[in-house]
């Protein structure tokens, strides 16, 4: 992993071996969305019995992604916490990698990675609509499903995700706005494969 910038940290090899499972990169997301807790209550969330949770709280502590949190619990209960607020995994951050930890070495790591990560959006859709019917009506009007089609170069397509990502940090910057409530943006740019004549 690189230096955190801003609480974001960018993948580098070794942190795509530690990531690259659905379990460690849920137990992550748990952590910075609901903050410290235990693997036992961590295992009732992602349905996995606690021991699981464990190994994985501690696999994910040796790459530096979790600690214990110290100044909870007791003898008996360990408690977690994540260390970054955020990580960052893209084409143009693997391109810059080089040398022995390259994550370019590590194709099956990133897929791995990468797909625990779309699995994860998409448990967040589920629940998201799992709750709509109990959404207050102002929220219901927010929630959108939307998919758009366009035909872009490769540059547009990285001014297109880079322009999204000022956007949000527009938005990040009025988190603390009244009456702000959790919301998840998913944003994918998905290059699809030249057609086959």
């Amino acid at each position: 992993m690189t230096e955190p910038r801003d609480g974001v940290v960018v993948l580098d090899a070794k942190g795509l071996r530690a990531l690259a499972h659905p379990v460690r990169v849920r137990l992550v997301d748990l952590l910075r969305k609901h903050g410290p807790s235990t693997a036992t209550r961590l295992a009732e969330r992602l349905g996995v019995n606690s021991g699981t949770a464990s190994y994985h709280l501690r696999r994910l502590g040796a790459a530096g992604f979790v600690e214990e949190d110290t100044e909870r619990g007791n003898a008996r209960e360990r408690w977690w916490r994540s260390v970054h607020r955020g990580t960052v995994l893209s084409g143009e951050e693997l391109s810059q990698l080089s040398g022995e930890e390259s994550a370019e070495r590590e194709p099956d790591a990133v897929l791995a990675y990468m797909r625990s990560v779309a699995a994860l959006y998409n448990v967040r859709t589920q629940q998201a609509l799992n709750e709509l019917h109990t959404m207050p009506r102002e929220w219901r009007r927010v929630l959108d499903l939307s998919s758009f089609s366009l035909r872009l170069t490769a540059e547009q397509g990285r001014q297109l995700r880079a322009d999204l990502v000022e956007v949000v940090e527009r938005y990040r910057r009025d988190e603390a706005a009244e009456g702000a409530a959790p919301v998840y943006l998913i944003t994918q740019v998905l290059p699809e494969p030249p057609e086959i004549s």
